[in-house]
Protein backbone atom coordinates (compact mmCIF):
# COMPACT_ATOMS: atom_id res chain seq x y z
CA UNK A 1 0.00 0.00 0.00
CA UNK A 2 2.52 2.40 0.68
CA UNK A 3 4.38 1.33 -2.45
CA UNK A 4 1.48 2.96 -4.51
CA UNK A 5 1.11 5.97 -2.81
CA UNK A 6 4.89 6.64 -3.21
CA UNK A 7 4.53 5.98 -7.00
CA UNK A 8 1.54 7.80 -7.07
CA UNK A 9 3.33 10.96 -5.81
CA UNK A 10 6.13 9.75 -7.92
CA UNK A 11 3.39 10.40 -11.06
CA UNK A 12 1.69 13.67 -9.54
CA UNK A 13 5.40 15.17 -9.36
CA UNK A 14 6.73 14.20 -13.29
CA UNK A 15 3.51 15.61 -13.92
CA UNK A 16 3.63 18.70 -12.30
CA UNK A 17 7.29 19.13 -13.36
CA UNK A 18 6.31 18.67 -16.97
CA UNK A 19 3.24 21.01 -16.91
CA UNK A 20 5.33 24.00 -15.24
CA UNK A 21 7.76 23.55 -17.91
CA UNK A 22 5.22 24.44 -20.83
CA UNK A 23 5.63 27.93 -21.40
CA UNK A 24 2.26 29.84 -21.26
CA UNK A 25 2.21 31.51 -25.16
CA UNK A 26 -0.53 33.80 -25.58
CA UNK A 27 -0.17 33.80 -29.28
CA UNK A 28 -1.21 36.44 -32.21
CA UNK A 29 -0.88 36.32 -35.48
CA UNK A 30 -1.27 38.82 -38.67
CA UNK A 31 -3.98 38.37 -40.91
CA UNK A 32 -4.73 40.84 -44.14
CA UNK A 33 -7.39 42.38 -44.22
CA UNK A 34 -7.67 42.43 -48.08
CA UNK A 35 -6.12 41.13 -50.95
CA UNK A 36 -4.24 43.07 -53.93
CA UNK A 37 -7.09 42.85 -55.81
CA UNK A 38 -9.21 44.70 -53.15
CA UNK A 39 -6.44 47.55 -52.66
CA UNK A 40 -7.93 50.32 -54.74
CA UNK A 41 -5.96 53.31 -55.87
CA UNK A 42 -7.46 56.34 -57.36
CA UNK A 43 -5.85 59.00 -59.58
CA UNK A 44 -7.48 62.30 -60.17
CA UNK A 45 -6.31 64.85 -62.26
CA UNK A 46 -7.47 68.61 -61.81
CA UNK A 47 -8.42 69.12 -65.81
CA UNK A 48 -8.65 66.35 -68.30
CA UNK A 49 -4.58 65.30 -69.36
CA UNK A 50 -3.79 67.66 -66.84
CA UNK A 51 -0.38 67.56 -64.91
CA UNK A 52 -1.56 68.37 -61.24
CA UNK A 53 -2.19 65.07 -59.83
CA UNK A 54 -4.20 63.84 -56.52
CA UNK A 55 -3.57 60.14 -56.18
CA UNK A 56 -4.93 58.14 -53.21
CA UNK A 57 -5.24 55.34 -51.96
CA UNK A 58 -9.08 54.92 -50.74
CA UNK A 59 -9.11 50.85 -49.14
CA UNK A 60 -9.58 51.09 -44.99
CA UNK A 61 -6.89 49.23 -43.04
CA UNK A 62 -4.36 49.81 -45.58
CA UNK A 63 -1.13 51.64 -44.54
CA UNK A 64 2.10 52.74 -46.97
CA UNK A 65 3.45 55.40 -49.28
CA UNK A 66 3.10 56.51 -52.58
CA UNK A 67 6.54 56.26 -54.82
CA UNK A 68 5.33 58.92 -57.55
CA UNK A 69 9.07 58.26 -59.25
CA UNK A 70 10.38 62.16 -58.62
CA UNK A 71 10.17 60.97 -54.75
CA UNK A 72 8.48 59.09 -51.91
CA UNK A 73 5.02 60.43 -50.29
CA UNK A 74 4.03 59.11 -46.76
CA UNK A 75 0.81 59.31 -46.96
CA UNK A 76 -2.38 57.70 -48.52
CA UNK A 77 -3.23 60.70 -50.65
CA UNK A 78 -1.02 62.91 -52.39
CA UNK A 79 -1.18 66.21 -54.89
CA UNK A 80 1.57 67.29 -57.11
CA UNK A 81 2.47 68.84 -60.05
CA UNK A 82 3.83 66.15 -62.47
CA UNK A 83 6.58 67.75 -65.00
CA UNK A 84 6.77 64.92 -67.43
CA UNK A 85 4.34 64.72 -70.23
CA UNK A 86 2.81 61.03 -71.50
CA UNK A 87 1.83 57.72 -69.23
CA UNK A 88 3.28 58.08 -66.19
CA UNK A 89 2.81 54.74 -63.65
CA UNK A 90 3.05 55.38 -59.59
CA UNK A 91 3.10 52.53 -57.24
CA UNK A 92 1.69 52.35 -53.88
CA UNK A 93 3.68 50.49 -51.55
CA UNK A 94 2.08 49.10 -48.60
CA UNK A 95 0.92 46.16 -46.05
CA UNK A 96 -1.97 44.37 -46.02
CA UNK A 97 -1.80 43.30 -42.78
CA UNK A 98 0.53 40.10 -42.88
CA UNK A 99 2.46 40.71 -46.25
CA UNK A 100 3.71 43.15 -48.20
CA UNK A 101 2.48 44.39 -51.61
CA UNK A 102 3.51 46.67 -54.49
CA UNK A 103 0.33 48.06 -56.67
CA UNK A 104 0.56 50.35 -59.44
CA UNK A 105 -2.01 52.91 -61.41
CA UNK A 106 -1.26 54.82 -65.00
CA UNK A 107 -2.15 58.46 -65.94
CA UNK A 108 -1.48 60.10 -68.70
CA UNK A 109 -0.45 63.69 -68.93
CA UNK A 110 -1.32 65.25 -72.26
CA UNK A 111 -0.50 68.93 -70.90
CA UNK A 112 1.81 70.59 -68.83
CA UNK A 113 -1.18 73.44 -68.11
CA UNK A 114 0.37 74.21 -64.71
CA UNK A 115 3.60 75.50 -64.08
CA UNK A 116 6.45 73.54 -62.96
CA UNK A 117 8.90 74.55 -59.98
CA UNK A 118 11.53 77.22 -61.73
CA UNK A 119 14.46 74.65 -60.51
CA UNK A 120 13.06 72.36 -63.39
CA UNK A 121 13.22 75.06 -65.90
CA UNK A 122 16.85 76.08 -65.30
CA UNK A 123 18.00 72.41 -65.30
CA UNK A 124 16.23 71.53 -68.67
CA UNK A 125 14.93 74.93 -70.29
CA UNK A 126 11.63 76.48 -71.06
CA UNK A 127 10.88 73.50 -73.74
CA UNK A 128 11.27 70.96 -71.61
CA UNK A 129 10.82 68.16 -74.13
CA UNK A 130 14.17 69.52 -75.82
CA UNK A 131 16.06 69.98 -72.80
CA UNK A 132 19.04 71.73 -72.14
CA UNK A 133 22.89 70.96 -72.28
CA UNK A 134 25.44 71.63 -69.87
CA UNK A 135 29.37 71.69 -69.75
CA UNK A 136 32.25 72.64 -67.59
CA UNK A 137 32.74 75.93 -66.47
CA UNK A 138 36.40 76.26 -67.27
CA UNK A 139 38.62 74.18 -69.32
CA UNK A 140 42.34 72.43 -67.41
CA UNK A 141 44.85 74.72 -66.61
CA UNK A 142 42.63 77.90 -66.66
CA UNK A 143 43.61 78.11 -62.55
CA UNK A 144 39.46 78.81 -62.32
CA UNK A 145 37.43 76.58 -59.82
CA UNK A 146 35.02 74.21 -61.26
CA UNK A 147 36.12 70.83 -60.46
CA UNK A 148 37.62 70.96 -57.35
CA UNK A 149 38.37 68.90 -53.78
CA UNK A 150 36.63 70.82 -50.97
CA UNK A 151 35.84 70.01 -47.28
CA UNK A 152 33.08 67.68 -46.32
CA UNK A 153 31.34 70.75 -44.92
CA UNK A 154 32.19 73.44 -46.79
CA UNK A 155 31.55 73.05 -51.07
CA UNK A 156 33.00 76.70 -51.21
CA UNK A 157 36.57 75.36 -49.46
CA UNK A 158 39.36 74.66 -51.60
CA UNK A 159 41.47 71.71 -50.63
CA UNK A 160 42.84 70.89 -54.28
CA UNK A 161 41.84 72.92 -57.55
CA UNK A 162 42.28 69.80 -59.65
CA UNK A 163 40.35 70.80 -62.76
CA UNK A 164 42.00 74.76 -62.54
CA UNK A 165 45.61 73.53 -62.20
CA UNK A 166 47.18 69.90 -63.14
CA UNK A 167 44.28 67.51 -62.98
CA UNK A 168 41.23 68.05 -65.11
CA UNK A 169 39.02 64.73 -65.36
CA UNK A 170 39.03 62.62 -69.03
CA UNK A 171 35.78 64.38 -69.90
CA UNK A 172 36.32 68.02 -69.36
CA UNK A 173 35.30 68.53 -72.90
CA UNK A 174 31.85 66.66 -72.64
CA UNK A 175 28.66 67.34 -71.74
CA UNK A 176 25.57 66.53 -70.36
CA UNK A 177 21.75 66.94 -71.61
CA UNK A 178 18.30 66.88 -69.32
CA UNK A 179 15.21 66.49 -70.67
CA UNK A 180 11.52 66.23 -70.10
CA UNK A 181 10.61 64.31 -73.54
CA UNK A 182 8.48 61.36 -72.35
CA UNK A 183 10.59 60.85 -69.43
CA UNK A 184 13.36 62.62 -67.43
CA UNK A 185 16.34 61.57 -69.67
CA UNK A 186 20.17 62.05 -68.94
CA UNK A 187 22.36 61.92 -71.89
CA UNK A 188 26.09 61.71 -70.94
CA UNK A 189 28.82 62.54 -73.48
CA UNK A 190 32.80 62.40 -72.60
CA UNK A 191 33.73 64.18 -75.38
CA UNK A 192 32.15 66.49 -78.15
CA UNK A 193 32.33 63.30 -81.32
CA UNK A 194 32.00 60.51 -78.32
CA UNK A 195 28.69 58.48 -77.98
CA UNK A 196 25.80 59.18 -76.55
CA UNK A 197 25.05 57.44 -72.91
CA UNK A 198 21.35 57.90 -72.23
CA UNK A 199 20.06 56.59 -68.74
CA UNK A 200 17.80 58.83 -66.28
CA UNK A 201 17.29 61.06 -63.64
CA UNK A 202 15.39 62.39 -60.77
CA UNK A 203 15.50 66.27 -59.33
CA UNK A 204 14.13 66.15 -56.04
CA UNK A 205 13.05 70.03 -55.36
CA UNK A 206 12.14 69.72 -51.80
CA UNK A 207 15.55 68.34 -50.72
CA UNK A 208 17.81 70.60 -53.19
CA UNK A 209 19.20 66.90 -54.59
CA UNK A 210 19.96 65.49 -58.42
CA UNK A 211 20.57 61.68 -58.80
CA UNK A 212 21.28 60.50 -61.49
CA UNK A 213 19.84 56.59 -62.79
CA UNK A 214 21.81 54.37 -64.15
CA UNK A 215 24.31 56.54 -65.25
CA UNK A 216 27.09 59.80 -63.84
CA UNK A 217 27.28 63.44 -64.49
CA UNK A 218 30.93 64.33 -65.86
CA UNK A 219 33.47 64.63 -63.67
CA UNK A 220 32.27 61.40 -61.45
CA UNK A 221 35.79 59.87 -61.60
CA UNK A 222 39.11 59.41 -59.56
CA UNK A 223 38.20 61.67 -56.13
CA UNK A 224 35.09 62.92 -57.86
CA UNK A 225 33.39 59.31 -57.63
CA UNK A 226 30.19 58.44 -56.04
CA UNK A 227 28.60 55.59 -56.08
CA UNK A 228 25.40 56.58 -55.05
CA UNK A 229 25.21 58.75 -57.74
CA UNK A 230 23.44 61.32 -56.02
CA UNK A 231 24.28 65.42 -55.63
CA UNK A 232 23.46 67.86 -53.11
CA UNK A 233 22.48 71.24 -55.46
CA UNK A 234 24.16 73.96 -53.97
CA UNK A 235 23.11 76.14 -56.68
CA UNK A 236 20.45 75.85 -59.64
CA UNK A 237 19.86 79.03 -62.13
CA UNK A 238 19.23 79.37 -65.29
CA UNK A 239 22.85 80.48 -65.59
CA UNK A 240 24.74 77.91 -62.89
CA UNK A 241 24.46 74.69 -61.45
CA UNK A 242 26.91 73.49 -59.11
CA UNK A 243 26.84 70.30 -57.08
CA UNK A 244 28.71 69.07 -54.10
CA UNK A 245 29.30 65.76 -52.46
CA UNK A 246 30.65 65.57 -49.34
CA UNK A 247 32.27 62.24 -49.38
CA UNK A 248 34.51 61.76 -52.38
CA UNK A 249 36.67 58.95 -52.59
CA UNK A 250 39.70 60.38 -51.15
CA UNK A 251 37.80 60.74 -48.06
CA UNK A 252 36.64 64.67 -48.78
CA UNK A 253 34.37 66.94 -50.38
CA UNK A 254 34.04 67.18 -54.11
CA UNK A 255 32.43 70.11 -55.73
CA UNK A 256 31.68 70.41 -59.48
CA UNK A 257 30.55 73.76 -61.37
CA UNK A 258 28.48 73.83 -65.03
CA UNK A 259 27.24 76.66 -67.43
CA UNK A 260 24.71 75.99 -69.80
CA UNK A 261 26.56 74.98 -73.33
Amino acid sequence: MKINKIYGLFIGLMVLMVSSCDPIVDEEYLENTTDIAGVELVATQSTPGGNKITLEMATPGITGYWDYNLGKALTDKFEFIYPIPGKATFTYVGTLGAEFFEKTIDVQIDQLDNALDQDWYDLVGEDTAAGKTWVFNGTGGDERLWWYMSPPDNWAGVWWNAGGTCCPPFDQAGKMKFDLDGAANFTYQSGPDADQVKSSFVLDVGNQMLQINGGNILGAVECGTNASAKYQIISLTEDELILFIPNGTCGSGWTWIFKPE
